[in-house]
């Protein structure tokens, strides 16, 4: 970290609103960045965007109990715009952005192409055959850093952590909002993960509905804890296997751990454990949270070391639920996976694992761990 030793990480935000009415958040480390953006006459959008449109629709899937979200209006979003028309960038004379302020730190904002919401409420507990409803929820865009370039692992640790911060932040307020079952952070990062801007960012999920990988988990963490009767919990007991064995580990640090896991579905996939159970990262300490700033960043930076170019991949924050039952035993961790199973191949779903969702995967966990393990952070050279 960048502040010296003893001070702790401060993070001030300041809300507005965007001309349409969605909120934004400034989140800033420094006093003279957060003086900026408590200044209205500098962060005023000034474009005149026109109301909101209607929430999307979340149609019933009868055959396997699953919400999917019709969100077609998300077709005209900005895809891929130059450099000079980026939406992410500070507003300039040139470009009027999303983000009114002449710079910033890291900003949260509602997306204008959301899937779900802006309405918030509760789902019908009775669905059926044909049953349509509103999309309810929240989702939201966080964005790293004010320079058009770069992604998560390029970051300097200050910003890093303040990204963190904001995680928290806004985990836990859309977490208390009404109807939300699950907040879901992630990167996704890469033309062939399917990005459609280049400026370093995020996004943040607030579904109405538990998703299906989700519920799974949490049902096997319960199951896990049931058979323990509360004393263990099941990714607590993978990650000691991992730490014992040392066979699939990558990194070790004070307060978090990475781990290529055992039964790896990708040909590059990494989880990050914290070595204390949370169900979030607005659970985490500051002291977690500074740790968990230095071993993502050096895992960002050993993911890119492998090969020449920079690696496509999907970095998911896997929170716990907001349901009485499976929140207990579930456990905060990040699942960061890649499709590059070589310098110039990717894996794309083929009929098992598109069809069925049986994985087959192309590599072995053991030697990607040690590949890992033995590469260089890029941010180290």
């Amino acid at each position: 970290m960048t502040q010296p030793p003893g001070v702790p990480h401060q993070t001030q935000q300041t809300s507005t609103r965007l001309s349409d009415g969605r909120e934004l958040i400034y989140f800033d480390a420094s006093e003279a960045s957060a003086a900026l953006h408590r200044d209205t006459a500098s962060t005023t959008d000034r474009r005149g965007l026109p109301p909101r449109g209607s929430a999307g629709t979340a149609r019933y899937d009868a055959l396997t109990g699953e919400w999917i979200a019709v969100a077609a209006h998300r077709q005209t979003r900005t895809h891929l715009p130059p450099a000079d028309q980026c939406p992410l960038c500070p507003t300039t004379a040139a470009n009027a952005s999303e983000i009114p302020a002449s710079d910033y730190e890291v900003v949260v904002f509602e997306n204008r192409f959301s899937s779900f919401g802006p309405d918030l409420g509760s789902l019908p507990r009775s669905a059926g055959w044909g049953t349509t409803a509103t999309a309810l929820g929240r989702c939201e865009v966080v964005a790293f850093d004010s320079s058009h370039e770069g992604s998560f692992g390029s970051l300097p640790p200050e910003r890093a952590r303040t990204v963190i911060d904001a995680w928290a932040q806004r985990t836990e307020a859309l977490s208390a909002m009404d109807g939300i079952k699950q907040v879901f952070c992630f990167e996704n990062r890469g033309q062939d993960i399917g990005v459609t801007l280049l400026h370093p960012h995020g996004q943040i999920y607030a579904y109405p509905f538990i998703p299906p990988r989700a519920a799974v988990m949490g049902e096997q963490a319960v199951a896990f804890s049931d058979a323990s009767r509360g004393t263990s919990t099941l990714l607590g007991s993978a990650l000691q296997a991992e730490r014992d064995s040392g066979e699939r580990m990558v990194i070790e640090g004070d307060h978090f751990s990475a781990f290529v896991p055992f039964a790896a579905r990708w040909p590059l996939e990494v989880h990050l454990v914290p070595h204390r159970q949370v169900p979030d990262i607005a659970a985490l300490t500051p002291a977690e949270r500074d740790d968990l700033t230095t071993v993502y960043l050096d895992l960002l930076g050993r993911v890119d070391a492998l090969y020449s170019t920079p690696t496509p991949y999907i970095a998911a924050w896997q929170q716990a639920p907001l349901d009485a039952r499976l929140r207990p035993a579930s456990y905060l961790h990040l699942q960061l996976t890649s499709p590059r199973r070589a310098e110039d191949k990717l894996k794309f779903l083929a009929g098992s694992e598109a069809a069925m969702g049986a994985f087959i995967n192309d590599t072995t966990p053991e030697l990607v761990a040690d590949r890992l393990r033995n590469a260089v952070p890029v941010s180290s050279r």
